[in-house]
């Protein structure tokens, strides 16, 4: 079908739901799914009720697998303007890069949260019927080639990704607060809710294990997609910005065939076996029973992930002595964007290791010289203690040493 007739056909279906009388936005959304995937071949618009009702946006728009962008709908005659200052719209436009609020007659496109165009191509009259406007067309049509040919950036630094990880994060954390609300004492939620409280945190509270959920999700995919692509998976790791060592062109972790490397489903057999905690958590909470509700944000991550340059985010892990692990030391970065205050809160600093190595060596240097340990550290009467000892950087070099 073609952009024009697309276009037509949805004027034409609003016209007959509101003769009816009883329209609402929720009965315009078939329509606007239609044109959206009339617009494009390919396309697949979903329109999840049970999303919808958790915090998702109302339509997500895929391609080939892929997300394209979202949108919110509105009824006919709401005020956009308000809408856009809605607490609601600020947590989309924080999260998602590609957005697009519309009351089915005006078309606000937001690009990484900023209003990029706006396009009114349709009006109500008096009689309360659907019409073009003048240059309608023309304007809804630049704005839905630009919003089909959003492409995702690609990251390179640390912060970058973690700034983005967080933000889907915190949307990950809502949608399992509607959750809890609307579901049932007896639901999977409640259920893992409890399983938590028996066999980890006795007063742990709804609030609390959504941020735990949050967090575990979004850096189990990030402990999986470090190693991934390497080993015995069967896949082989993405180099310069997806083009393997043959430039056979493999780009944004696909292989040669188009197909997607890194997802969800991936990630929950690729934790690495020497951290049987989190391996076992994520495919608790995370893997392929995970609730569809929550799932389309989180594939969404996993997504971003496996467009990131790894190679580039990587780099300056260890820059000193080639010995830091990302998957450890990336998580003060992460939490920095997630929530500050409880990096804080939980003293999640990491000392550089040189500065380690120097304290180590100082303090080996001191009982040899000024407590007559000839061994120094090895000495069997010397007992450390590390009460602070997070990844256990100290111990390492202490061992090392």
């Amino acid at each position: 079908m073609s952009e024009d007739g697309a276009f037509r056909n949805y004027v034409q279906e609003l016209n007959q739901k509101l003769v009816t009388g009883d329209a609402s936005e929720h009965t315009h959304r078939p329509a606007l799914k239609a044109m959206l995937e009339g617009i494009e071949g390919g396309l697949n618009v979903i329109n999840e009720p049970k999303r919808i009702a958790c915090g998702a946006p109302d339509l997500k728009v895929m391609r080939g697998g892929d997300p394209v962008g979202y949108v919110e709908t509105k009824d006919i005659g709401k005020n956009l303007d308000q809408e856009e200052r809605s607490e609601q719209l600020k947590r989309y436009r924080e999260s998602l890069p590609n957005l697009i609020l519309t009351d089915y007659l005006e078309f606000r496109w937001f690009v990484e949260g900023k209003l990029r165009e706006t396009a009114r191509p349709a009006r109500l009259d008096h009689q309360g019927k659907v019409h073009w406007t003048k240059d309608g067309l023309e304007a809804v049509s630049r704005l839905f080639e630009g919003f089909l040919a959003q492409e995702p950036p690609e990251i390179g630094r640390p912060k970058e990704l973690a700034e983005r990880m967080a933000k889907l994060a915190h949307m990950i954390r809502t949608t399992i607060g509607e959750i809890f609300k609307l579901e049932e004492e007896k639901g999977n939620l409640h259920g893992q809710l409890e399983a938590f409280r028996e066999t980890l945190i006795p007063d742990l509270k709804e609030d609390q294990f959504a941020d735990m959920y949050a967090q575990t999700i979004a850096y189990g995919l990030f402990a999986a997609w470090v190693p991934f692509g390497e080993g015995d998976t069967g896949f082989q790791p993405v180099i310069n910005h997806g083009r393997d060592a043959h430039g056979t062109g493999e780009k944004h972790g696909r292989d040669a065939h188009g197909t997607r490397r890194f997802t969800r489903q991936k990630a929950a057999w690729n934790l690495p076996k020497t951290n049987p905690f989190l391996r076992k958590l994520f495919n608790e909470i995370a893997g392929v029973g995970l609730d569809d509700r929550v799932a389309w944000v989180v594939d969404d991550l996993a997504y971003l992930l496996e467009r990131a340059d790894k190679a580039a985010v990587m780099k300056d892990f260890g820059t000193a002595t080639k010995q830091e692990d990302p998957v450890v030391h990336f998580y003060e970065t992460f939490l920095a964007a997630y929530d500050p205050k409880m990096r804080k809160s939980r003293g999640v600093y990491y000392t550089p290791e040189p500065v380690v190595l120097y304290i180590v060596r100082s303090i080996d240097y001191l009982l040899k010289e000024k407590f007559d340990k000839p061994l120094g550290l090895a000495d069997p009467n010397v007992m450390i203690l590390d009460p602070a000892c997070g990844t256990g950087t100290f111990l390492y070099f202490v061992i090392q040493h």
